[in-house]
């Protein structure tokens, strides 16, 4: 389980990518005519809700593939391939929700900084924010769930029926400031067809930048997250074994 080149590799890449985006945010995108020296938070709160956007994604997609693969009970070593396969699934859909969740949070917390200083406050319940905190909060029960003391295939099914269901509140945030009136500013960049561009120039470039430097953080801390929690199985595992071994031992003595 140690790590291999190519994610030592890419964790040298992202902390040297990370680097960079904080000179770019810092120093070379100039200040917002509006909102000032504020504006810099932009490239930390915009990429962190789409980073959380594409872990959420993709738990609903590894958890529709586990709820798939185990739809139906099957024997013999096609079943424990089978096993084996939404297993890994399930993982990935479980490293992929505590990436979204903490990357909700940084959204959150740097939303409140930038809210103190352009609404005066930290928090209102305006649409967007009252429905980015549901997001967080259902992510963070999928999580508990996921902890329930339970038989493993059937904590994967009951979690990935809930991660179906949380994913449908992913629209319902980001439209969020298109569907109500509300004080969060329209988004900087629009996934409509022929949606205008709030932001230009150099702020433009280094916002991409931003993004890109954040999916590469992202996929670096979610793999090493895949392999903690199959540490964490192997360690289940093995202890099931011992006091499986011991229970027998017992029986043996006993009789």
């Amino acid at each position: 389980m140690t790590a291999t080149v190519a994610t030592r590799v890419l964790g040298v890449v992202a902390i040297a990518a990370t680097g960079v985006m904080a000179l770019l945010a810092l120093w070379t995108s100039p200040a917002d005519v509006v909102q000032g020296d504020a504006v810099r938070l932009l490239y930390v709160h915009v990429p962190s809700i789409w980073v959380a956007y594409g872990s959420f994604v993709l738990t609903a997609f590894a958890s529709a593939l586990v709820l798939w693969q185990t739809r139906s009970g099957q024997g013999g070593a096609e079943g424990e391939l089978v096993d084996r396969a939404a297993r890994r699934w399930d993982r990935t859909a479980g490293a992929a929700a505590e990436l979204g969740v903490l990357f909700t949070a940084l959204t959150l917390a740097t939303g409140s900084l930038w809210g103190k200083v352009t609404w005066g406050t930290y928090w209102q319940w305006d649409a967007r924010l009252t429905t980015t905190v549901l997001l967080f909060v259902t992510y963070l029960g999928y999580l508990a769930l996921r902890r329930l003391p339970t038989e493993s295939r059937a904590r994967a099914r009951r979690c990935g029926v809930m991660a179906l269901i949380a994913v449908v509140n992913l629209p319902i945030v980001h439209y969020s400031v298109d569907w109500w009136r509300t004080l969060h500013q329209e988004g900087s960049l629009s996934l409509r067809p022929g949606g205008d561009l709030n932001i230009s120039g150099e702020m433009l470039w280094t916002l991409l930048y931003s993004f890109a430097t954040f999916t590469v953080v992202a996929v670096w801390t979610g793999i090493h997250r895949y392999r903690v929690l199959r540490i964490e199985e192997l360690a289940e595992e093995a202890s099931l074994t011992e006091l499986l071994s011991q229970r027998r031992s017992e029986q043996a003595a006993g009789r």
